[in-house]
């Protein structure tokens, strides 16, 4: 039986919005038998040359500024109030700002995570903006914004790829992390980090060729002004990646129950299984804000290797990449 469909199967279904659970290729609708509803193409198999040494996870140097308690004035204060920031979420971030670039810490899931989903990008960009995907510096001239930065783990690697780099984040303490890391090396001391959000680059007319949200969405209060505030930033024909963990009992069974509460990769309570998003949810969302996805992928991940890579299931871990629709004009 056939096991992947087009993409523009998918897109008919913004009139519904679908909450089943989430079964490699399959999505359950009411209590019909399982529907085979999209394909993707899904990811490249465009290769890239490994991250540098550069990018690893080394610490950056005990910083007094640092290492200060936290306070709700480390939290963006000037959010508007059609802003999507989830102040409990950002505490909790806030709380372990410090182990940012601790590849055992907290993060260590990012870590672990960042090849696979820079080679995703990388890919897609490169094939987006017709870029030599073989090139050390394909994105040389692309202005690249990084919302949701945290402490730089992806702006890094961007800068690395020649991009032009903006990193913004909601919690203060995550840009001084993430300045810190950066200018321990000449090429990504260009990134330009700040604290402040989406929404408001938006009312300050920002624009950048790709805009790139991972690992985020699932954090926000409202996840569709969200999406909307990340259409905004982007140009006409730019590029949008957003990547996030699917709403599905395989998610909630390796994505909370044994990463949060046996393996304890990350602290109890990071992640909010009511709070995540199906990739067909995913898809009308960012369809609504005039965002088209042409390509999905999934993150497998190997126990024995420890290693994450790419996938045609996206029944945990998943990353989609999509284009601005121009606006016509009379």
């Amino acid at each position: 039986m056939a096991s992947k469909f087009r993409i523009n199967q998918l897109r008919a279904l913004s009139s519904t919005v679908f909450h089943g659970i989430g079964v490699r290729h399959y999505y359950l609708h009411a209590n019909r038998s399982p529907q085979t509803l999209y394909h993707f193409r899904h990811f490249s198999d465009a290769s890239s040359p490994p991250l540098s040494p550069a990018a690893s996870s080394s610490a950056p140097p005990q910083n007094a500024e640092l290492q200060s308690v936290n306070r709700p004035e480390d939290i963006v204060r000037n959010a508007s109030a059609t802003s999507s920031v989830n102040q409990f979420e950002l505490a909790k971030f806030s709380a372990i700002a410090d182990t940012w670039w601790d590849s055992e810490g907290p993060f260590k899931p990012l870590h672990a995570l960042n090849p696979a989903r820079v080679s995703f990008i990388r890919s897609t960009l490169c094939r987006h903006f017709r870029r030599d995907p073989c090139s050390i510096r394909p994105f040389e001239g692309l202005k690249i914004i990084d919302v949701g930065c945290g402490g730089g783990i992806l702006s890094e690697p961007l800068a690395r790829m020649g991009a032009t780099v903006t990193g913004i984040d909601a919690v203060d303490k995550n840009i001084k992390i993430a300045r810190v890391h950066a200018d321990l090396d000449p090429v990504t001391s260009t990134i330009e980090y700040c604290c402040t959000t989406a929404e408001k680059l938006v009312e300050q007319q920002k624009e950048f060729d790709a805009v790139i949200a991972s690992e985020v969405i699932e954090h926000v209060a409202d996840p569709s002004g969200f999406c909307q505030s990340l259409a905004a930033l982007t140009v006409p024909n730019g590029a949008t990646v957003v990547s996030t963990i699917n709403r599905s009992m395989r998610s909630f069974a390796t994505a909370i129950v044994a990463a949060e509460y046996i393996l304890r990769w990350l602290p109890r309570g990071t992640h909010q299984w009511s709070s995540l998003l199906t990739p067909e949810e995913l898809v009308l969302i960012l369809q609504r804000a005039s965002i088209s996805v042409e390509e999905m992928a999934g993150f497998v991940y190997n126990p024995l290797t420890g290693q994450w890579s790419l996938s045609d299931d996206t029944s945990v871990n998943y990353i989609a990449f999509g284009t601005k629709v121009s606006q016509k004009t009379d």
